[in-house]
């Protein structure tokens, strides 16, 4: 049985740092003194997490984001330019002890390409040319571009909405809770949750019903619900919007599920990199909390459910659901062996049930409105709302509601003001770990079996775009160096295929193609997706992999065709 003591061991790095800027070694053994956690399993964790130092750095970090989208932007330039500013290279902390730079993954702030996480503080559209404005700067981020043909699930994001429990209340908030715990036993509960046909917007898509009905069938003395916040996936925005925008829609559907499964017990686990998520759901809980609405006897119907938020520490490995689990419980967010499954064995070897933030938002709609009115959006085998990441080489990147349905040129064209730079070169659809579409998937309607039939990706939602003038050996090199630098490396399929990957990119962009990269790029890749314990191993070739099918002589070097 792991200690429960060892689950505080992230709240306490991250105490720690917040008051030294760094965990010393004093403090770091006195952590794992007070935890009962050996110092080596203290210092595995600090390690693992890109957030946590174990040594001095700068008072003030800015990190750069240098995926896709803000790399088209100018992200890579930033960096530079900064670091010119500052008199330092990057990494390095300046004589003053002041300011450092990284190049950071995704920030989640695609929609403001480029952006900057400068201490706390998002930034976004920061001129690459005048650093010492951005990097000064102060006050909140500019607003969340949402929009849509519905408003449904974002009907409170990107319009200044209050986020307040009373004003969510007034909106009719609360009032599935309110309706389920009143006239509906948690059987009922899944039982329209399942006829709603809702399938997990995560990009897993598993029946969301049946994986409740699973972990509340399933015999255990505690049972758990999970949300996966950890939204790391490049060109991933829409949890971020309405964690910011929503919360208490959030919190409510986190409700539903622990009353459906019979779970007293759930986690909230956000980004480290959402630090103005962090602070409005800590604030929606206690308001919660104080309202009776989370904690015992939850509107006198006898119902208690808990909810703690968990703070990540950057991994985006984490966001696979059993390395999630070990997070929480104070370890690596190294991923499980897959079976036993998270609905028998989970959070603590419990029954636990993990959605991300967009299908727990789903589950107070299809609870006031009931399964037929949730299926009055999209289609039969893809019913309900559906949100769209649209960024890159458009006129206006934003997060966009629509039915499913819906075909890829109308959000880029009716939508997101067309393509600009150029003409349309290509989507990635599903983020780094998607493939692409071209002119020719253009009118395909945007349903999983629609996409399917195009041997495309729904995955997240994410639609990053690019102009016919992109070099997308950069776009791929890019995406390579973002799976290369996130491998856990627990399995060496994917700890050595992400490092050859990137590194046989890297010399086909500088014209030093090798004969039969090409080939080795492919047969890397498939070894991968066949080998690798997770999901990351499993898709970090899907996107080159399109490449190579879709542009065989992408890959041409000053050598040879490879």
């Amino acid at each position: 049985m792991v200690s429960m003591g060892r689950t505080a061991l992230l709240p306490a790095l991250h105490a720690a740092q917040e008051i030294y800027g760094w965990v010393p070694e004093p403090v770091a053994a006195e952590v794992g003194r007070q935890l009962r956690v050996p110092l080596a399993d203290v210092y595995g964790v600090i390690d693992f997490y890109a957030m946590f130092y174990s040594r001095p750095v700068a008072r003030n970090i800015a990190r750069v984001c240098g995926d896709p989208s803000c790399s088209i932007a100018g992200g890579a330039s930033a960096i530079t330019k900064a670091c010119e500013h500052l008199g330092v290279d990057a990494d390095t902390v300046t004589p003053d002890g002041e300011w450092m730079v990284e190049r950071a993954p995704c920030l989640g702030l695609c929609e403001h390409a480029p952006a900057a996480l400068v201490g706390d503080r998002a930034v976004a559209s920061i001129d690459p040319e005048t650093p010492s404005e951005w990097l000064s700067v102060h006050g909140e981020r500019a607003g969340s571009v949402v929009g849509g043909d519905i408003r449904v699930l974002t009907r409170n994001c990107g319009n200044g909405a209050s986020t307040s429990l009373s004003a969510y209340r007034s909106g009719g908030g609360y009032s599935a809770l309110t309706k389920a715990l009143a006239e509906l036993s948690p059987g009922d509960v899944i039982a329209e949750i399942k006829a709603s046909g809702l399938v997990g917007r995560g990009g897993a898509a598993f029946p969301t019903g049946i994986k409740w009905d699973g972990a509340a069938n399933a015999s255990g003395e505690s049972k758990y619900v999970v949300c996966n916040a950890d939204e790391s996936e490049p060109g991933t925005f829409k949890d971020r919007v309405l964690m910011e925008d929503d919360p208490h829609q959030l919190i409510e559907g986190m409700l539903l599920a622990g009353y459906a499964i019979g779970a007293q017990k759930g986690y909230i686990y956000v980004r480290g990199e959402y630090p103005r998520a962090i602070t409005i759901i800590t604030e929606a809980l206690q308001a919660g909390e104080s309202a009776g609405l989370i904690g015992g006897d939850i509107l006198g119907s006898g119902f208690d459910f808990e909810i703690e938020l968990r703070v990540g520490a950057g991994a985006y490995i984490c966001g696979e659901e059993t390395a999630l689990f070990e997070s929480i419980e104070g370890k690596r967010g190294f991923p499980r062996i897959k079976p036993p499954f998270p609905t028998t064995h989970g959070l603590f070897g419990m029954p636990t049930v993990v959605n991300n933030v967009e299908t727990l938002c789903n589950v107070p709609l299809i609870i006031n409105k009931g399964s037929e009115g949730f299926r009055t959006y999209g289609t039969d085998e893809s019913p309900g709302p559906k949100l769209f990441c649209v960024s890159g080489d458009v006129s206006h990147p934003g997060l966009y509601e629509v039915s499913f349905g819906v075909t890829l040129r109308h959000i880029l064209d009716n939508l997101a003001g067309g393509v600009v730079g150029g003409g349309l070169g290509s989507v990635l659809l599903g983020g780094a770990a998607g493939a692409f579409a071209t002119h020719k998937d253009l009118d395909v309607p945007l349903t999983f079996e629609d996409l399917r039939s195009a041997k495309l990706p729904l995955g997240s939602g994410v639609l990053m775009v690019f102009h016919d003038g992109r070099d997308m050996r950069q776009v791929l090199d890019g995406l390579a160096h973002f799976f290369a630098d996130e491998s856990c490396g627990k399995c060496y399929p994917c700890q050595l295929g992400t490092q050859r990957q990137h590194e046989i990119l890297h010399r086909a962009i500088a014209g030093q193609a090798q004969p039969g990269d090409r080939e080795r790029l492919s047969d890397v890749g498939w070894t991968m997706t066949d080998a690798s314990l997770c999901g990351l191993g499993q898709t970090a070739a899907t996107a080159v992999l399109s490449a190579l099918e879709l542009w065989p002589d992408l890959f041409r070097g000053e050598q040879e065709s490879v």
